[in-house]
């Protein structure tokens, strides 16, 4: 397969102020996302670390400037360094950005725990909600290295796209952290001219809006996949952001959070593009393929299919009022069909319109 190379034309990073020492920073999971957020690092700092669960990932980027199981025709620039041994990335680096599925996340930070020096930043750039314990991934930071972690833990998210980001196309995305220097300091060292960063306080906010979209996206895409037309598309995502945000109400975010970069943005961004996972995942339901046979076709994961079972549990506990989310579920684990579940929705019974 022909490697790409990134356009001649792609910016180059602002001139940073500081006078100090460059961070060490490292990108734990290498898959499409962390190779992504590496490359774009990478970019602007000098000591930059992808650690690589699978040493064919660590050897293809280092010998043949590539990933050879994620976007696999692009090229990655001689300045991103591999690791393979986590202990040795954890030990030496000031900045870790964490880029691990949610279903995989509690394990390695569990392995970190020893060896986590206590000034390093953590960054979750991951998206979803744990399903055996139905925990938001900031608890699972808290229960991992206690509750001081919040002071030096920041999560991104927006509407961005890894294969966009290596290429250096325009992207904006949100920075939460409940410490705002910290918020600040991620901001800046990820921003460049391509890739633009704001800031806010509302971790509960930006984690569950990364989180919950993917369950509206996978709904959007089974009604593409029904060919149900392009208004039953944005009724969809309009009153799936109602439930983003009646889920997040509970838990602490603030509504206008949900209109943001986090929310409504990545939403509107997964939903309606084909680079989609879980629009594609989506998609292949509507056109009646089973979750097996879509699942066994691509090796990257789709976070809306997991996080769908997690918030469906929550919300049922909860007593919180979310039909999408139920009737994805009922597409993905009871054997419900896309075009009698989608009757049902039409034919619930009528209300006013709320969107919180």
């Amino acid at each position: 397969m022909a490697m790409t190379k990134a356009p001649a034309s792609t910016p180059t990073a602002p001139p940073t102020t500081c006078t100090k020492a460059p961070p060490r920073i490292a990108v734990i999971g290498a898959g499409s996302w962390g190779t992504a957020l590496a490359v774009l690092l990478a970019g602007r700092w000098s000591e930059v670390t992808l650690w690589c669960r699978e040493a064919e990932v660590a050897a293809g980027i280092r010998e043949q400037r590539r990933n050879p199981l994620f976007l696999t025709e692009l090229t990655l620039p001689v300045a991103l360094h591999t690791e393979t041994d986590l202990a040795t990335v954890v030990r030496g680096n000031d900045i870790l950005v964490m880029v691990v599925p949610t279903a995989f996340t509690r394990g390695i930070l569990q392995s970190m725990v020893a060896d986590l020096p206590p000034k390093t930043i953590l960054v979750s750039a991951s998206k979803g909600i744990e399903v055996e314990s139905l925990t938001p991934l900031s608890q699972i930071y808290a229960e991992c290295f206690g509750p001081g972690i919040a002071a030096r833990l920041g999560f991104l998210s927006g509407p961005s796209f890894a294969r966009e980001v290596i290429l250096g196309l325009p992207t904006a995305v949100a920075v939460a952290s409940r410490e705002a220097r910290v918020a600040e300091r991620i901001q800046e060292l990820f921003f460049t001219p391509a890739f633009r960063t704001y800031v806010t306080d509302d971790v509960a906010g930006v984690e569950l809006g990364g989180a919950l979209k993917n369950i509206i996206a996978i709904a959007a895409g089974i009604s593409d996949g029904l060919n149900l037309g392009h208004g039953a598309r944005a009724a969809l995502v309009t009153r799936g952001l109602a439930e983003m945000v009646r889920f997040g109400l509970r838990f602490g975010a603030r509504q206008e959070t949900f209109s943001g970069l986090s929310g409504l943005g990545d939403l509107l961004l997964t939903a309606t593009s084909d680079l989609s996972r879980n629009r594609r995942v989506g998609l292949d339901l509507g056109r009646g393929e089973s979750l097996e046979v879509i699942q066994g076709k691509s090796r990257e994961v789709a976070e809306g299919v997991k996080t769908t079972r997690s918030v469906h549990a929550l919300s049922a506990r909860l007593g919180i009022e979310m039909p999408i989310t139920r009737a994805v579920h009922k597409i993905l684990y009871e054997g419900g069909t896309p075009r009698e579940v989608v009757r049902e929705l039409m034919e619930r019974d009528l209300k006013a319109e709320n969107l919180s």
